[in-house]
């Protein structure tokens, strides 16, 4: 496929099953989780939900995700990306389900928050990939993983609104989300028969310290304290969000004291950090074992962008459409599903461009177009053909998920041990952006919400350009035994 001598079709190799049956759960848990956003529609009429509520159960629903992806990260370097799909589509499942069957909004406030929880499924599959594939497919690989995976919200689109109508009344909503739910538990039962975490003789390298990234320098160390902060600030924006002095969900006591459990955890967070890295302070790490967290945090930023934009516009475009341009409901819902429908070959296509021409200069060329597309979207309004509306959105989410694909075409290549939590922070970022994005959807006007999204993919387009390195030489991996391994990154 692409040229790549991976032969995605050849189903007699072991490492082809793995990718099948993993972008296939990654798939699963999109369908459950954002599902939401075609559905919303139905779920606002359906109850009689102000724009407001709305929106905020579109954010709730990103918010989770954060901490979630970070604990998940560290879970699956320790225990390994087969359990963890397993418990993430189950759980999941069975939340997304209390959540198709609540009453009130406070249960689906609180329901969708927790629903956030399987959006985590995307680290796993990026480890058990990384564990099957060589550097060199690694980028093509992944990127089938992800956009695959990705097209979960497509099928969602595509599936659940029919669901929906065919069952009529008030109670269509209800029957979609628990058939995807039902099905997505089933699969997480079948995803621990089926897989494996490594190739047969393979070794499964762990992380030596659990609880926080393993960092090689001093100036990494503050660095990495300092890249924790925007993880609580989303979190503490969705508190605002909440409080009187927007939505009124929640009263100021309790946003009081949500506000200083952010700052109590992110202070324990900083205590761990210390914990497992202060040695770098006393003893210099060997040259051969260090990496560079810049690196990292670029990355981050760079999902912040291509990945929280995909998040928050599938979830606000039905209703951009609706609301804006008077389109019917699954009318709507069926051309937003054109935008993720776009990650078949998008994500991938990055991921094999990032392995033939270079992980960063595909970053550079697609955060040129990102950037391009969503400023000329902060120009839209009301009288533009919806055709031309759906045009650029569509070349829009090209760049933007083919930029996915290009950061995780990098990620494996960092540090390989740490893939998972490395994963794990970019892929929280990715739902900081979310979180970022959604809260501006909720403050202002469409065009205004692109706008926006353009200006923070210009200052990211700047730090690829003058900050991020290509991957070059080898990985230094210490096998249980104690003796050392060189992976090659090209």
């Amino acid at each position: 496929m692409f040229g790549s001598g991976l032969n995605v079709f050849n189903l007699k190799q072991n490492n082809i099953r793995v990718l099948h049956y993993t972008w296939f759960a990654f798939f699963m848990t999109f369908v459950v989780w954002l599902g939401l956003g075609p559905m919303m529609p139905f779920i606002k009429e359906a109850l009689d939900l102000t724009d407001q509520q709305a929106k905020v159960l579109l954010i709730l629903n990103v918010a989770m995700t954060i901490p979630a992806r970070i604990v998940i990260g560290m879970l699956v370097d320790k225990y390994g990306p087969r359990i963890m799909y397993s418990c993430i589509l189950i759980l999941g499942g069975l939340i997304s389900i209390a959540f198709a069957w609540a009453d009130s909004y406070e249960e689906l406030a609180l329901l969708r928050f927790l629903s956030g929880f399987i959006g985590a499924g995307f680290v796993v599959g990026i480890r058990m990939i990384g564990e099957w594939f060589p550097a060199r497919q690694t980028g093509l690989a992944q990127g089938i993983y992800g956009g695959w995976g990705n097209f979960g919200s497509a099928g969602a689109a595509m599936t659940l609104p029919f669901i929906a109508v065919s069952v009529g009344d008030t109670e269509g909503w209800r029957i979609a989300l628990t058939v995807a739910s039902i099905g997505a538990i089933a699969y997480g039962v079948l995803y621990y028969f089926i897989v494996r975490d490594t190739p047969k003789g393979s070794t499964y390298f762990k992380p030596k310290k659990m609880g926080a990234m393993e960092v090689t320098s001093a100036g990494d160390l503050y660095f990495y304290i300092l890249m924790n902060i925007p993880l609580f600030l989303a979190l503490g924006v969705l508190a605002w969000k909440l409080s009187p002095a927007q939505m009124g969900m929640i009263d100021q006591y309790t946003t009081y004291v949500i506000y200083l459990a952010l700052f109590a955890t992110y202070a324990v967070q900083v205590w761990k950090i210390w914990q497992v890295n202060s040695h770098v302070l006393k003893k210099p790490v060997p040259e051969l074992h260090r990496y560079k967290f810049k690196q990292v945090a670029v990355l981050d930023w760079a999902y912040l962008v291509t990945f929280g934009t995909e998040l928050a516009v599938v979830s606000m475009l039905a209703m951009f459409y609706v609301e804006w341009f008077d389109i019917p409901k699954v009318t709507a819902a069926l051309l937003a599903g054109i935008y993720p429908f776009i990650n078949l070959f998008a994500r991938p296509g990055g991921g094999w461009i990032s392995d033939k021409i270079g992980r960063r200069l595909t970053l550079i060329i697609v955060f040129a177009g990102i950037t391009f597309c969503f400023l000329a979207l902060g120009f839209v309004d009301q009288t533009w053909p919806v055709a031309v509306v759906v045009g650029v959105t569509i070349v829009a989410g090209i760049f933007s998920k083919a930029g996915s694909g290009a950061v995780f075409a990098m990620v494996p290549l960092v540090q390989r041990r740490m893939t998972g939590q490395i994963a794990g922070m970019a892929g929280a970022f990715g739902n900081v952006g979310a979180v970022l994005f959604l809260t501006v959807n909720s403050l202002v006007d469409y065009n205004y919400f692109f706008m926006i999204i353009g200006i923070v993919a210009a200052f990211v387009f700047a730090l690829i350009i003058f900050v991020l390195e290509e991957p070059q030489g080898q990985m230094v991996e210490t096998l249980p035994d104690g003796t050392v391994q060189m992976i090659d990154v090209k």
